[in-house]
């Protein structure tokens, strides 16, 4: 198995703080196992912010890659796809267990859903430092 995921991109800004790369969307995208997960294969360029190197210098148009390593990838489908899956099966089952009519026992595993997507979304910032890509070289 990889111990990296890396994509081809150009960078198209670069501040002192940030460099924000353009991913470039491949035909190697559809041959990929994971193409369906990671949400690549449907998008034709997403802007990534990579942490500005004093070391690595890099101009606007330049062609990079970028790489993250590949266990935060599998903790990302984690808390995309299964954490939520549990989430919801529990309070269904949970509740179905404490005899609630199966159609608001699925309400209430929707609505559990999207209450843990809006923890997610509050704990944004501190989940954009722990996924960081680096450019490659």
């Amino acid at each position: 198995m990889k111990e990296v995921v890396s994509h081809k991109g150009r960078v198209v800004r670069v501040t002192p703080q940030t460099t924000t790369v353009a991913i470039l969307q491949e035909g190697a995208c559809a041959g990929c196992h994971a193409a369906g997960l990671c949400g690549m294969a449907e998008l034709k360029e997403k802007a990534v912010e990579v942490p500005t190197s004093p070391y690595s210098p890099h101009a606007e148009g330049e062609e990079v890659e970028l790489v993250l390593k590949a266990s935060m990838g599998m903790k990302a489908v984690w808390l995309a796809y299964f954490i939520p899956l549990l989430v919801m099966l529990a309070v269904i089952l949970g509740l179905i267990g404490l005899e609630v009519a199966e159609v608001p026992a699925a309400l209430c595993g929707i609505g559990a859903i999207g209450l843990y997507y809006f923890l997610l979304w509050l704990f944004r910032a501190k989940l954009q430092n722990e996924y960081i890509f680096t450019i490659k070289g």
